[in-house]
């Protein structure tokens, strides 16, 4: 989980700095309404919610997995609904980590 939180923390530091960098056509990020997204990353890529936290801005930053197929997508969504691919990629592992104090 610390691992996760990393992700999603090094996110949030650089989304209001640039554009999303890796889901990108032409040049512009891919965004559009939250259920299209959200339902277009479950029937294509079989992903579902693995993680969700409060961004600037009031954005909320979700993690998305598919431990059949080790995709994994990071989505932003405004408060007006727009959803916007920050990130992509393969080799998605669930960690299990203890908490700080507590044996392995």
């Amino acid at each position: 989980m610390t691992s996760k939180l990393a992700l999603v923390g090094a996110v949030l530091a650089l989304a209001p700095l640039t554009p999303p960098a890796i889901a990108q056509s032409n040049g512009q990020a891919i965004c559009g309404q939250r259920d299209a997204i959200i339902n277009t990353l479950s029937s294509r890529y079989g992903e579902t919610a693995r993680s969700i936290g409060m961004g600037p801005g009031n954005r909320i930053v979700e993690v998305y997995a598919s431990d059949e197929t080790g995709t994994w997508t990071i989505t932003v969504t405004s408060a007006d609904g727009l959803t916007c691919l920050m990130a992509s990629g393969a080799s998605y592992e669930t960690l299990i980590q203890p908490a700080p104090g507590e044996p392995l």
